[in-house]
């Protein structure tokens, strides 16, 4: 009864915000209320739950959140974002178009949100087809792979963090970020060969038009920062998180020196020495980069910030009505190894993600939801708890289509129409999604 009444929370959840068009951080709420009384949980501690949950949550990941989308929002603003761009396509060379938008991609949205990636480096992509004479849905999917990639595998994207801190692995941040990286890279090289071998082939009216020439389009952005400031709050968080995990790990675990390294390592201190590091790309210090770009950064970040936490509380209600007790009653042998049990977020994330079109938030359903077996399975720890979060963002990938806006955002901004970009970007996704799943859990074969 109780795997019936959460089945009915989810469901709601996903027609909810499918359907009814209703946000998601109210189908969160109203499904922890629901499970939490229909469970037959004290109706005080239903309140309870849900606030702990929620608090419990925003004290963990909440200002990590928030500094990564101030950081995304400057890299944006203040031309860093084309700066990366160009210094990738400097390298790759012209002769891989493709390639260096998929790498572009790859880099750009660690921080940035893959819809804005998608829309501040369009004409880029574009002017870059012209000049390599491909076509442009070819250069889109491959962009689009690239972006999608990190922004539900690699923190400091807020989807992957919430993941994190439902599962328990707040505390290992830097081995998520490194695994993220990692299996990432093929997830984007999947996406790169599906926009050389089916993206060329189709052809999009723009492609008939002449565009902006590269350099006029470069020239357009104006100013850009150097190479080392844009890259620098990117580098700096992930370096100093790195460190941190190592500090933990090795030598004397109390020294000073340990210590330091553990406070600059900790995420909260290492995304907000990234802010500093990102003030230095501000064009001018005023009102309107000070409290107007880190205001907008904030009204981008409150969306998050509340489908997280109520993610944390729905995650709470369902721990606390009994799930661990009922899992430990089934029989959940066949999962024992761990790598088979991978298969149930990477599965459960699939059905959110197509039946409700976010991925932030197939993200934090799916954790919340998995979470208690972990316990009950004896999954702890760095590595495993990092690859859950690959097999949970694996899912949250499969698949992009009509009900997704980054599928809208792609096909507005390249010119494909649906049934080309279902066969050019869904598609690309479906297959992204079954390598990372198989990669996570070849990873989890040769390390757990």
């Amino acid at each position: 009864m109780l795997f019936i009444i959460i089945l009915i929370g989810v469901l709601f959840v996903v027609l909810g915000t499918a359907k009814l068009k209703l946000h998601p951080f109210l189908a969160l709420l109203i499904s922890a209320f629901f499970v939490g009384m229909a469970s037959g949980m004290p109706l005080l501690s239903v309140v309870e739950s849900i606030n702990t949950g929620f608090g419990g949550l925003m004290t963990s990941i909440g200002l990590v959140i928030i500094a990564g989308t101030i950081i995304g929002l400057i890299l944006e603003k203040s031309g860093a974002a084309y700066r990366m761009a160009e210094v990738v396509l400097r390298i790759v060379g012209p002769k891989r178009p493709q390639l260096a938008m998929s790498l572009i991609g790859y880099i750009v949205s660690i921080p940035v949100f893959c819809d804005s990636g998608f829309i501040i480096l369009s004409s880029l992509q574009k002017s870059l087809a012209k000049r390599a004479n491909v076509t442009i849905a070819s250069m889109a999917v491959a962009l689009a792979t690239g972006l999608f990639a990190t922004h539900v595998l690699v923190p400091p994207t807020p989807g992957p963090i919430a993941a994190a801190g439902n599962i328990g692995a707040a505390d290992y941040l830097g081995t998520v970020i490194v695994i993220g990286l990692l299996v990432a890279i093929p997830a984007t090289f999947v996406g790169y060969l599906w926009s050389v071998k089916v993206a060329t082939k189709i052809r999009v009216p723009e492609d008939e038009v002449e565009a902006l020439d590269y350099e006029e389009v470069i020239k357009s952005f104006g100013k850009m920062p150097s190479t080392f400031k844009a890259f620098l709050p990117i580098v700096l968080p992930i370096v100093l998180i790195g460190l941190g995990s190592i500090a933990a790990l090795v030598g004397d675990t109390e020294s000073t020196f340990n210590t330091i390294f553990k406070f600059l390592g900790s995420p909260t201190v290492a995304l907000f020495l990234g802010v500093a590091s990102a003030f230095l790309l501000l064009p001018e210090i005023s009102e309107t980069t000070l409290t107007g770009w880190i205001g907008e950064s904030l009204k981008e970040a409150a969306p998050i910030l509340l489908i997280t936490g109520a993610g944390g509380s729905f995650g709470t209600v369902i721990k606390n009505a009994g799930v661990g007790e009922m899992l430990q009653e089934m029989d959940l042998g066949m999962f024992a190894s761990g790598t088979l049990f991978l298969l149930v977020p990477f599965i459960v994330a699939a059905a959110l993600k197509t039946a409700q079109g976010s991925s932030t938030t197939a993200l934090v359903i799916t954790s919340t939801l998995v979470a208690p077996m972990l316990v009950t399975l004896g999954i702890e720890g760095a590595v495993p708890l990092a690859l859950v979060v690959m097999a949970i963002g694996a899912g949250a990938m499969t698949v992009s289509h009509v009900n997704d806006s980054f599928f809208w955002v792609i096909t507005q901004y390249s010119g494909m129409e649906v049934t080309q970009a279902y066969k050019a970007q869904t598609v690309a996704t479906l297959l992204q999604g079954l390598v990372t799943i198989t990669i996570t859990m070849i990873l989890w074969w040769i390390f757990v």
